[in-house]
């Protein structure tokens, strides 16, 4: 359960590898309503319940031997964030877990990297979120620095956009609030670095999947021209997810250049990482018994 969306994945091991079975999502917005008010009202919070009763069902009837639900940025950035962990507990009966700006570093990037082929030694994964950015560098299973930043799409677009399309003026604000917020990061240099997420998957439908200074300037110029209901309907986006697609490029674009390497829209990244870790225990379970 994310700022933007919630997510459903149901899969199954190969060979260490993830076979997805069943992918469902909703759109919510719970990261607007914390943006605006601090917290997450009473509708939204049944209504985030009711889709995760819904998810948790459907993963049942698949016959799931391992269930969990994890809560992003809201989790973290709401104020009343543990009524929700409580709301989504109790309307599930599955366990609930508000993951740590670590702990979602570090499954986004197994679950990107398990996901690729031909990786160089060192690679970084980067996860724009609507609440939050993670950025991680590693080798191996599981990278060696994590870093998480409370400045994702939908929270700069709130902050720094007055008009739709974004102006001249939004754009230069954005770009103030990301240079901010970015100031004193300096992540180990990767040999390669991988881009997921909505807002990743949603720019690869706009400039292709390598993003670096030429295609998500191009990204921005793009989606400064029209309006989000006009991207919506050109790139068979939802209308919330086009809005924020601007402001995600700027956060991609000073990730890209602290990173000093092109991102590639990958696959994988939170669900799948959490899958992963998840068949394993069961796996670790079993020959345990």
């Amino acid at each position: 359960m994310g700022a933007n969306t919630v997510r459903l994945l149901v899969a199954s091991a190969d060979q260490g590898c993830l076979v997805s079975i069943r992918e469902d999502r909703a759109q919510l917005g719970l990261g607007e309503e914390i943006e605006r008010a601090g917290r997450i009202g009473e509708k939204k919070l049944a209504e985030a319940a009711e889709t995760a009763k819904a998810h948790v069902r459907r993963a049942r009837k698949l016959s799931c031997t391992s269930i969990a639900v994890l809560v992003t940025s809201p989790g973290r950035q709401a104020a009343n964030g543990q009524e929700l962990v409580t709301r989504l507990a109790d309307a599930t009966n599955v366990s609930t877990h508000v993951l740590t700006a670590q702990e979602e570093g570090e499954l986004a990037w197994r679950g990107a990297v398990t996901a690729a082929a031909n990786l160089p030694e060192t690679v970084a994964v980067c996860d724009v979120g609507g609440g939050s950015a993670q950025i991680a560098v590693g080798t191996g299973r599981r990278p060696s620095w994590v870093r998480s930043l409370d400045i994702g799409s939908l929270r700069l677009t709130r902050r720094a956009f007055r008009s739709d399309p974004p102006d001249t003026e939004d754009v230069a604000r954005a770009t103030s609030i990301v240079a901010a917020e970015f100031d004193k990061l300096t992540p180990p240099l990767p040999l390669a670095a991988i881009a997921v997420g909505g807002t990743a998957r949603a720019l690869r439908k706009v400039v292709g999947d390598d993003l670096a200074d030429e295609t998500l300037l191009l990204a921005v110029r793009r989606l400064s021209k029209k309006s989000s209901g006009k991207i919506a309907k050109e790139y068979g986006l939802d209308e919330t997810r086009a809005r924020t697609m601007a402001a995600g490029a700027l956060i991609l674009l000073e990730i890209h250049r602290r990173l000093a390497v092109p991102l590639q829209v990958g696959r994988g990244g939170v669900r799948e990482g959490a899958a992963l870790a998840l068949l394993e225990s069961a796996e670790a379970a079993v020959r345990s018994a």
